[in-house]
């Protein structure tokens, strides 16, 4: 059995049809079949029903199929690391984030790679934690920074930072004195879009339940600094982590921090089965 096999069965499993398939593969339709009917006989059992009319999988095809993609995959994760060894860490490294870490702890992260591999091609994908993890299964991503949870079995993670939560609004339109968020509840509110960031999204719901209301959401943004923004110029006001205060220090806008009955967590997110050296290190850098 040759990889070939394998990926000519996949292709003629996912078209259920061969000539789909040969054309797509690009080889003619006869030696698309010999090559099925050479699997079939090694394996001992037929994948394919085949009629004048279609070709459909049959329940041994369709475990096969199951079991060989998974396979294929890890195969081209495997490949993909070779590589990356033989490029002798001059190739690409690719890191992804949410918005709301993008500090100055990110960019000095680039600096400090770009210290200890010059010769390495840094790329930053801005993206949100569900995104991120799908990438970092198929090893699209060689580590990313996340906002717990993370469930996946194919990614692990490490506690960064954990974060409070803060109100912040504009002082030049909101003036009366305020010291807690409930004074606020009548104000618009800007949050995460909820289809980004599901689980943040809700989150900030919680906070206002506990301190006894539901907002007024008429603004949503999949990026903290376009909320700052709309905050800024008085399109509403809205809660954030905390520890982006210092890269918004705006006259115009005051942070009010809501304590810490409710905190969000920070992960480092890493493939499980595809660690490197450039990854290992950047982890003890954030880390430390």
């Amino acid at each position: 059995m040759e990889l070939r096999h394998l990926r000519y069965f996949l292709t003629v499993a996912e078209e259920l049809s061969f000539t789909k398939a040969s054309q797509k593969l690009f080889i003619s339709q006869p030696p698309l079949s010999r090559q099925i009917k050479e699997l079939e006989n090694e394996i001992g059992t037929e994948l394919f029903i085949r009629n004048n009319k279609r070709v459909e999988l049959t329940d041994a095809g369709k475990y096969f199929k199951q079991k060989i993609e998974s396979q294929l995959q890890e195969l081209e994760v495997t490949i993909l690391q070779t590589k990356r060894i033989g490029e002798n860490l001059s190739g690409e490294y690719r890191i992804g984030y949410i918005s709301s870490t993008f500090s100055n702890t990110i960019t000095q992260l680039v600096q400090f790679l770009m210290k200890k591999y010059p010769y390495l091609n840094i790329k930053l994908y801005e993206a949100s934690t569900a995104k991120q993890i799908a990438a970092l299964e198929q090893s699209k991503l060689d580590i990313g920074v996340v906002r717990a949870p993370v469930i996946s079995t194919k990614v692990d993670s490490k506690l960064w930072l954990r974060d409070s939560f803060s109100l912040v609004y504009n002082n030049q339109i909101i003036k009366e004195h305020v010291t807690d968020l409930k004074d606020l509840q009548n104000e618009v509110f800007v949050f995460f879009n909820k289809d980004y960031a599901p689980t943040y999204h809700s989150l900030l719901l919680q906070i206002c339940a506990y301190h006894g209301f539901i907002p007024n959401l008429v603004h949503e943004s999949n990026n903290v600094n376009s909320i700052i923004q709309l905050v800024r110029y008085g399109l509403g006001i809205s809660i954030v982590p905390s520890s982006i205060i210092h890269n918004h220090a705006y006259r115009e806008l005051s942070f009010i921090d809501l304590g810490g009955e409710y905190t969000t967590e920070v992960l480092i997110a890493t493939p499980k089965n595809n660690k490197s050296v450039i990854t290992e290190v950047v982890s003890e850098y954030l880390l430390s």
